[in-house]
């Protein structure tokens, strides 16, 4: 396979065997389109498929049903599907009618996904998702979520009525933070039995790993807090769990260090130079990419229409500090896909909204076709509507 050279310089060289002097945005030439060297993952293209909840687990046991295995199928052609966020354990639930990987019925729910994207040439990870004080006590059957300290991260979570505020958590304690750790190994090793190619570490937003990130939220004084290497302490244990059950570099990691929401989550200089130290470190640790969210003035429209250019120099700030694959999200259409793989900051670029109402993006990206809009009615209503009944491009 011919790949391209992956170095820490955000304007390094693209390979010319793959580029010629054709236009690098048109056909199946574009840069998008090229094949990738993941490390353990070999990509056919750098189209990759963002985690998006859909809330369509909405049977007993939150197990994946038929419904996931069709929808995941039908975007088989992305270069890596990044499946939806999924619980690790019945304690880190924070929205309705996500689907689990800690039961055996939602490992084998699981694996009718994977069979269909294997059998359809595709590639997928799960994200293990933990939302910590982002949760809410109807989740939790009455009781307190858990967070790093007994802060109010002034968050709302999605419940069976609707939206609520969140409550002031309960300070997580060792034990339960060497349980948490101890949960995110457990479900590696069922992704693994449900035949996924490998898993992401969901360590972005408001939920809970960030939140440890968060000196905001973070106001302990152990070795889980007091100071930035204290704070991103659970991440990196977590990395090196879920890694365990994987030979090879299997386990990504999605962050968010522009995520802004109230004064709880601010891209603050202390914050994305917290950010540089963190992304640093994860060279020293099994990591098989950095999937990265770029900041909100990027983010498209209900129409999937993009509200603004993305920036390129926010990526690049972070490809500098990783040696690994990047992958840069949100805010993303075709050319400005195409133009920062050329230009070197990400090595994939990946997509949300448009892959939920264009099971075909590769090929309407490589045919140069108009893409559909989705309903956001339909993002979370549970059934085949706005989920498996998007149309392809004839």
């Amino acid at each position: 396979m011919t790949t391209t050279t992956t170095t820490t310089n955000p304007t390094r060289t693209t390979n010319t065997a793959l580029t010629g002097d054709r236009n690098p945005t048109t056909g199946t030439d574009q840069p998008l389109l090229r094949r990738a060297d993941f490390g353990d993952f070999q990509l056919p293209n750098r189209v990759v498929m963002a985690p998006t909840t859909r809330a369509r687990a909405a049977g007993p046991g939150l197990v994946p049903t038929d419904l996931h295995a069709v929808y995941y199928g039908q975007r088989a052609g992305a270069g890596l599907i990044v499946a939806e966020g999924t619980w690790v354990s019945e304690r880190t639930i924070g929205f309705v009618h996500v689907p689990g990987i800690y039961r055996e019925a939602q490992i084998a729910g699981w694996r009718r996904v994977t069979d269909v994207v294997h059998a359809l040439g595709g590639r997928i990870v799960l994200q293990l998702w933990p939302t910590g004080a982002a949760s809410h006590p109807a989740h939790l059957g009455g009781a307190l979520p858990a967070g790093p300290s007994a802060v109010n991260p002034q968050e709302r979570s999605f419940t069976a009525t609707g939206f609520q505020d969140t409550v002031t958590p309960r300070a997580m304690s060792r034990t339960e933070i060497a349980t948490t750790v101890a949960d995110f190994r457990t479900a590696a090793h069922n992704a693994r039995r449900a035949d996924f190619d490998g898993v992401e570490i969901g360590a972005l937003g408001s939920f809970l790993i960030a939140q440890f990130l968060s000196p905001r939220l973070n106001r302990r004084t152990d070795v889980y807090g007091a100071d930035r290497a204290g704070r991103r302490r659970l991440l990196l244990e977590i990395i090196d769990a879920v890694a365990d059950p994987w030979e090879g570099r299997c386990v990504g990691v999605r962050l968010s260090p522009y995520w802004t929401s109230g004064d709880t989550f601010t891209a603050d200089p202390e914050t994305l130079a917290a950010y540089d130290e963190l992304v640093t470190e994860l060279n020293h640790h099994p990591v098989a990419y950095l999937h990265l969210r770029g900041p909100e003035t990027a983010r498209a429209d209900h129409a999937g229409t993009p509200c603004g250019t993305p920036d390129f120099a926010a990526f690049a700030r972070y490809r500098r500090r990783f040696d690994g694959p990047f992958i840069a999200n949100l805010g993303f259409d075709r050319d400005s896909g195409n133009a920062i793989v050329e230009e070197g900051i990400a090595d994939a670029v990946s997509y949300a909204r448009h892959f939920i109402a264009n099971p075909d993006l590769v090929l309407r990206f490589a045919l140069g076709r108009e893409l559909a809009a989705g309903d956001p009615s339909t993002y979370y209503t549970g059934d085949a509507r706005g989920y498996v009944d998007h149309p392809v491009s004839a």
